[in-house]
C-alpha cells in the first residue's frame, strides 16, 4: 500500500493506492494496471485504456467565461465538455435561431442552438458553417480549434480503434445516455454526451439521450465529417452531412 498526497487548491486528498510506483521512464508498453511512473512532467497511471495523467483536472474558460474541464488522451488534450459559447473568441456574437423553420434556410449562416430551444446540460448545437468558419472566426477558445479528421482518428487509434473507442469516450451509467449505453466506461475521461440533434430539413430537434455527434473541420465525400456515438453499441463512427445540421462541438489544443 502506498500513500500518496495530491493538493489540490486549498484541500489536499490522501490517496492510498495498491500497486507499483516506477519514477522515470516505463518502456514496458503493457504494465500491470495499477502501474503509476513519473515521466519526469507528469505523475501518469497505466489503465486498461493507456496511461493516463494522475496530476488533476485542469480548465479553460471560452469568450463568455464558461469553465471547461481538459483531459490529455495520448499526445492530445482535450475538451471534457461539448462547447457552450455563443460568441467567437474574438468576441463576435454568433446567430441564436430558435424558429424551425429558420434553421433550415440558414444557408452559409454560422448559427447556433439550444436543444428544445433551452439552455443544456449537452452544450449547444452549432451548424457547420461555425466551425468552417475558421479563416475568419474561431468558435474555440484562444490556442483551441474544430478537431480535423486526422486528430478524430489519432483519438481513436489511441483507444483501440473504432470497434470499441465509442465506449471507452460514452460518460457511463444513464444520467444521461438512455438504455443499454453499451458497453460505456468513459475509460479515456472524454465523458461524451448524448446532446442529440436539430435536423437540417425540418429544424426539429432529435436524439437527445440516444446519440452525441461531433463536427470536425474536414469536408468528405459529399458533406462535412462528423463523428457519432450511440446508446446501442461502443462504436465511434464518422458520417458526412449537411452542413446546416446541428451538432455538438468539442476543441482540441493547438
Amino acid at each position: 500500500m502506498v500513500n500518496l498526497l495530491y493538493s489540490q487548491a486549498s484541500q489536499p486528498i490522501l490517496l492510498e493506492v495498491e500497486g507499483a510506483i516506477q519514477i522515470g521512464h516505463n518502456d514496458n508498453p503493457t504494465p500491470n494496471p495499477g502501474t503509476i511512473r513519473y515521466n519526469g512532467a507528469d505523475l501518469q497511471g497505466y489503465t486498461p485504456d493507456g496511461w493516463i495523467s494522475l496530476t488533476g483536472v485542469s480548465y479553460i474558460y471560452d469568450i463568455d467565461n464558461n469553465r471547461y474541464e481538459t483531459i490529455k488522451i495520448g499526445n492530445q488534450i482535450w475538451m471534457a465538455e461539448n462547447l457552450r459559447s455563443t460568441r467567437y473568441n474574438d468576441g463576435t456574437p454568433i446567430q441564436l435561431i430558435t424558429d424551425n423553420a429558420a434553421w433550415t434556410t440558414a444557408d452559409n449562416a454560422p448559427a447556433y442552438t439550444w436543444y428544445n430551444n433551452g439552455p443544456s446540460a449537452y452544450g449547444a448545437l452549432y451548424n457547420e458553417y461555425v466551425v468552417s468558419d475558421t479563416n475568419s472566426h474561431n468558435v474555440c477558445p484562444a490556442g483551441w480549434h474544430i478537431p480535423s479528421e486526422s486528430e478524430w482518428n489519432t483519438l481513436s487509434s489511441f483507444l483501440g480503434g473504432s470497434s470499441v473507442a465509442g465506449g471507452k469516450m460514452k460518460q457511463s451509467g444513464l444520467e444521461h445516455w438512455k438504455s443499454p449505453n453499451t458497453m460505456a466506461t468513459n475509460g479515456s475521461s472524454f465523458t461524451g454526451l448524448p446532446g442529440g440533434a436539430r435536423n437540417s430539413y425540418s429544424g426539429a430537434f432529435t436524439g437527445i439521450g440516444e446519440f452525441g455527434g461531433w463536427w470536425s473541420n474536414s469536408l468528405g465525400t459529399g458533406g462535412w465529417i462528423y463523428y457519432f456515438l450511440l446508446a446501442t453499441n461502443n462504436i465511434l463512427d464518422n458520417y458526412v452531412s449537411d452542413p446546416k445540421i446541428g451538432l455538438s462541438v468539442r476543441c482540441i489544443k493547438d
